[in-house]
């Protein structure tokens, strides 16, 4: 590598005192060292906007086949097959067509007045009440409910569903990810299922995986086969439950401390999706996601060498002020809202639009009940996860 850093910043995402509050941090990184090398664990970092934004649509030099996840490329296991998040072109088009095929605008519709019946059914009960803890009550349990409604998973198993994919993203707090090869997008506690859905279609998406014809990367035109519909349901549980979660924490915290904003949203709901995508850049539920670079590459007068971990941080660079206006300031009206929270390029989520769904009548339906709120920070946890950022309980105080 070239020119070493002169800068005297640290960043680590281990760090529980950094992940209180990274954004300072991310600032020094933007500014100091936007080409950072953290020498302990053997990452680098991009945090500049327009630098994660190249970086995301470059897989040639910022390869995805090692993992997204910085854990799981340290580690150095063999990745499974068939998961489009470790995947590049052309195998990745061929995966990424074929999941297409289950985030329909149709079937999002469809789902719109389910989940706003199992809103309802969660905060119907603290009506009257002084309040609650809207993520055990609410953000824990929505994601997965959602999912299941998508996959078809009976309702008594959504929840052993949730707390497996919960804990193999967890971690020790200050400490990497424990990696085990059997932990990484196992469909195991799908197997059971899948085959039952096989001798009993629905019009849900297990059935819509089990019979998908598509060419594989041998031209071969078939269906999955069993372990590769496992793969891709560990994916769907797993990929949309910690995050959605965890944006509507968010949405609660920062409409508590931005209280004219929430009023005005009361009166005006058509304001609801810009409220999710300015919650999203604000305080983006994955920080960043890691690449390996697949050759050197200069970044400011550095060099990054191939084979070298690479974190992209989507967070800095929502916050970056080369791209937007006064970006440390929450404001639902802002003319540039846009973000990378969901990525960019070829790996834009597939589930954006799921969770905005979610996000929006999650919103609604508490505005409906509770137009005003506070939060008991006394009672607040941050969630022990690198992989996400947000709350594992947020109680909410009713005035």
């Amino acid at each position: 590598m070239t020119a070493a850093d002169t800068s005297t910043v640290y960043y680590d995402p281990y760090d529980i005192g950094i992940n209180a509050d990274p954004y300072p941090t991310y600032a020094r990184l933007r500014e100091e060292a936007p080409a950072y090398y953290n020498d302990r664990h053997d990452f680098w970092v991009l945090s500049r906007h327009a630098d994660v934004e190249k970086a995301l649509v470059d897989w040639k030099t910022f390869t995805n086949t090692r993992s997204d996840i910085l854990d799981i490329i340290k580690a150095d296991i063999e990745l499974p097959p068939g998961v489009i998040l470790f995947e590049d072109p052309p195998i990745h088009t061929m995966h990424r067509g074929l999941m297409s095929r289950v985030f329909t605008p149709r079937r999002m519709a469809a789902l719109e007045d389910q989940v706003r019946q199992f809103c309802a059914s969660c905060l119907d009960p603290h009506v009257g009440s002084s309040g609650f803890d809207i993520i055990t009550e609410l953000g824990s349990m929505l994601p997965m409910r959602v999912i299941g409604m998508l996959l078809g998973i009976p309702e008594q198993d959504q929840e052993a569903v949730r707390d497996r994919t919960d804990a193999n993203l967890r971690t020790e707090a200050g400490k990497p990810m424990v990696v085990k090869e059997d932990q990484v997008a196992s469909g195991d506690m799908f197997a059971d299922y899948i085959e039952w859905r096989a001798k009993n279609p629905s019009d849900d998406l297990m059935t819509t995986l089990l019979n998908a014809e598509f060419d594989d990367e041998h031209g071969v035109t078939r269906t999955l086969t069993r372990p590769e519909v496992n793969t891709y349901a560990a994916v769907l549980a797993g990929a949309g439950n910690e995050t959605t979660g965890r944006l509507i924490g968010w949405l609660a915290k920062l409409l508590a401390e931005h209280p004219d904003q929430r009023r005005q949203i009361v009166e005006d709901r058509s304001l609801i999706p810009r409220v999710i995508d300015e919650t999203l850049r604000f305080e983006p539920t994955g920080h960043s996601v890691a690449r390996c670079t697949t050759q050197d590459v200069e970044y400011h007068g550095r060099t990054i060498p191939a084979g070298s971990p690479v974190l992209l941080s989507m967070a800095s660079a929502n916050r970056d002020p080369r791209r937007y206006t006064n970006p440390d300031v929450y404001d639902i009206h802002r003319d540039d809202i846009q973000h990378l929270t969901f990525g960019f390029g070829l790996h834009f989520c597939l589930g954006a639009s799921l969770a905005r769904l979610e996000g929006k009548v999650a919103l609604d339906e508490l505005l409906n009940r509770f137009p005003e709120w506070d939060v008991d920070y006394s009672g607040m946890e941050l969630a022990p996860t690198t992989t996400v950022r947000g709350w594992d309980h947020m109680p909410i105080v009713l005035t």
